[in-house]
């Protein structure tokens, strides 16, 4: 998977926005910085890309602000998927 995947380790705001045409994201981190994460994924995904952002049900409270803006987003396809802590999978349009 090496020559498929980066590993970065750091501060995710000091990388995130330098990514262009992402065609894949995997969110699953402080469930406070969800929304920021996204309001700059999004932007930067080329159609047909997917984000899935992790925990969305095992952590509905703090998440459902994201959950409904991303469920109301028309640049997005988007349901939440209930297995394992549920998945919020979305797809750009």
């Amino acid at each position: 998977m090496e020559s498929y995947v980066d590993l970065i380790r750091g501060n995710i705001f000091d990388y995130l926005s330098s990514y262009k045409e992402i065609s894949f994201c995997f969110l699953d981190i402080e469930k406070e910085l969800y929304s920021e994460c996204y309001e700059i994924v999004i932007p930067n995904m080329v159609p047909g890309g997917i984000l899935l952002a992790d925990n969305v049900i095992s952590h509905k409270t703090d998440l459902q602000p994201i959950i409904d803006r991303v469920l109301g987003d028309k640049r997005l396809d988007s349901l939440v998927i209930p297995i394992g802590q549920g998945i919020l999978m979305s797809k750009k349009l």
